[in-house]
């Protein structure tokens, strides 16, 4: 971003837009360059390929922009790693019993250097308030009158208003830098300045006008709820984390309002756009609905099995593949985001199937009266091979997305990192812990109460011992699972009614469909036809909408129209949106 103020856009685009596009369009790596000039302000927009190191690539491009040559009086250009187009991560709003003057000089001087340090912050930048401007009027008849030339005027005020380098003083083996200060401190020391002088009159500039403390044309104006306020709009690095950022951001406002509650006098600030909130409410809700999909994954495996003990060892495997995928991807760098936990929640459903089978295998020769550790090695060996191979294809899937570049790859990596993570969990799960678990006897009430029955045959005074407390929790924990599997029980006894029709009926559709191959097969052909057909009809979008709790209102006005006529419109809108009871916030 280069500001050259006065600027007309078509000037900016000949003098400042087009050298710094040639300049910085030879760094390497560099895909595409883009830009838009506005009165006053070019933006250049350079777009590098997937992979690159932005922390090199800053210092080639700002390399090149040290050799390009600008006009005099435009402004060195700012290399900002964020794209302008795009909105801010977050709005402070700084309003209350202070001036606008005073609130917008504590943004700038206070509040936006002390959040532009935060780490992952890009920018801050401050709109609406006023900001302020020493204006000097001239009545110029009577310096026309005076025969004094409005050059003059200005070019004495330059000269009253200096801060030079006076070079060198060396006293002795001292040396010291000289500097001229010569700044002016008030409107007073303006007004007295001397701009000429007629007939040994000494004219000054309180003579021929007026210096007044004012502020700059207004541009925009900002309101939270009616009232006018200055804006702090903060945005974040390309490659920083929003909610990370957000969070940080909130601490440094609310710490600076604990320590200059002085500056504030009357005044507060208030966020007014929160990006991060979205986020982590999608997280939170992705999460619950993994957590629920797992609950009733575990309930689907009981009403299927209807053993305690099988349920357990198999739902088992969800917590600890779980745990374990954490790992994986605090490993590989990957988030909890929308995408990766849509992954975990698309795992979820999946990673019991391993443990399924595994399982099933071993009880069989459990059931044939071979024993626990010979039933756990035969069964799981047995499957093992088949395993392996119904996961790795599924993981096969995954995996290249992963190496799929743009913004498709940058969307659904974290996804199918997520799901190969769970699967590849799963499998190590199914394979180790399961059959371990399988070979178990589950006895452990048994077994203290032989221990306890020992100790009193020895004569041992244990009235009050481990075993007898852990007796009486075993003894009630079985109460209630038998009272709840007994209201439970209609609800199986529906289930199986309906599982064992499907079942009764499933051999006689087979029948009827290997007696008409050719129905079936025409039928198949015809589904797939339709479906290519009337996809073509299906919209396409990168992300679906989706939407935050906010909306807003653009109003356009005729070209020309004043910011005053333009402000009266808005306050109309505004109080119109005001009177809706559902509304928290009107900015």
């Amino acid at each position: 971003r280069t500001e050259y103020e006065g600027t007309a856009p078509s000037e900016m685009e000949r003098l400042i837009t087009e050298p710094v596009e040639g300049s910085v369009g030879v760094v390497n790596n560099v895909i595409r360059v883009s830009s838009v000039s506005r009165a006053g302000v070019s933006d250049v927009v350079v777009e590098f390929a997937w992979g690159t190191n932005m922390d090199f690539a800053s210092l080639d491009v700002r390399e090149k922009l040290d050799r390009v040559r600008l006009p005099q009086g435009a402004d060195k250009p700012v290399l900002l790693r964020f794209d302008p187009s795009l909105d801010p991560i977050m709005r402070v709003g700084l309003y209350g019993e202070e001036s606008l003057i005073a609130l917008r000089l504590l943004a700038e001087e206070e509040i936006k250097p002390e959040l532009e340090s935060l780490e992952g912050d890009a920018a801050v930048r401050i709109n609406g308030g006023l900001e302020e401007e020493i204006q000097i009027e001239i009545d110029q008849p009577k310096l026309a009158s005076l025969r004094i030339p409005l050059s003059q005027v200005v070019n004495r005020l330059a000269q009253e208003n200096v801060n030079l380098t006076g070079g060198q003083l060396k006293d002795g083996d001292a040396e010291y830098l000289v500097r001229t200060l010569n700044e002016f401190q008030s409107v007073e020391e303006i007004q007295d300045i001397v701009i000429g002088q007629r007939q040994d009159a000494i004219i000054t500039l309180a003579d021929v006008g007026r210096v007044i403390r004012g502020h700059k044309e207004r541009k925009i104006i900002t309101r939270i709820n009616g009232q006018e306020s200055v804006e702090l709009a903060l945005y974040k690095e390309g490659d920083a984390n929003t909610v990370t950022v957000a969070r940080v951001i909130k601490e440094a406002v609310a710490e600076f309002q604990e320590k200059s509650g002085e500056l504030l006098g009357q005044s507060r600030m208030e966020v007014v756009a929160d990006q991060s909130l979205f986020i982590e409410d999608s997280v939170q809700e992705v999460l619950n609905t993994a957590i629920l999909g797992g609950f009733l994954a575990i309930v689907v495996l009981y009403l299927f099995l209807q053993s305690p003990k099988s349920t357990a060892i198999i739902s088992a495997s969800i917590p600890i593949s779980v745990v374990a995928t954490f790992f994986l991807m605090y490993v590989f760098d990957v988030s909890l985001n929308i995408m990766s936990l849509g992954g975990l929640a698309l795992g979820v459903g999946m990673l019991v199937d391993n443990s399924i089978v595994v399982l099933e295998s071993v009880q069989r020769y459990r059931d044939e009266g071979m024993p626990a550790r010979e039933a756990t090695i035969k069964g799981g060996g047995e499957v093992a091979q088949a395993v392996v191979a119904s996961t790795m294809t599924t993981v096969c899937v995954f995996v290249p997305i992963v190496f799929v570049e743009g913004i498709a790859g940058q969307l659904f990596r974290d996804q199918a990192l997520t799901v190969t993570f769970s699967l590849v969990s799963s499998l190590l799960v199914a394979l180790t812990v399961i059959p371990m678990l399988a070979s178990l006897q589950f006895d452990w009430m048994g077994e203290f109460a032989d221990v306890e029955r020992r100790r009193q045959e020895l004569g041992e005074d244990n009235s009050m011992g481990f075993a007898k407390v852990l007796g009486l929790l075993g003894t009630v924990a079985s109460g209630a699972g038998r009272f709840v599997l007994t209201c439970l029980r209609p609800l199986f006894w529906t289930f199986d009614l309906i599982v064992g029709r499907a079942y009764a009926m499933y051999p006689s559709i087979i029948r009827w469909a290997l007696g008409h191959r050719a129905i079936v097969l025409f039928g198949a052909v015809v589904l797939l036809c339709g479906s290519l057909f009337l996809g073509r009809f299906l919209g396409s979008e990168l992300i679906p909408e989706m939407s935050q709790g906010e909306f807003a209102i653009n109003v356009e006005m005729p070209l020309g129209t004043p910011l005053a006529a333009t402000t009266q419109t808005v306050r109309a809108i505004e109080s119109i949106v005001r009177e809706q009871s559902a509304v928290r916030v009107v900015y």
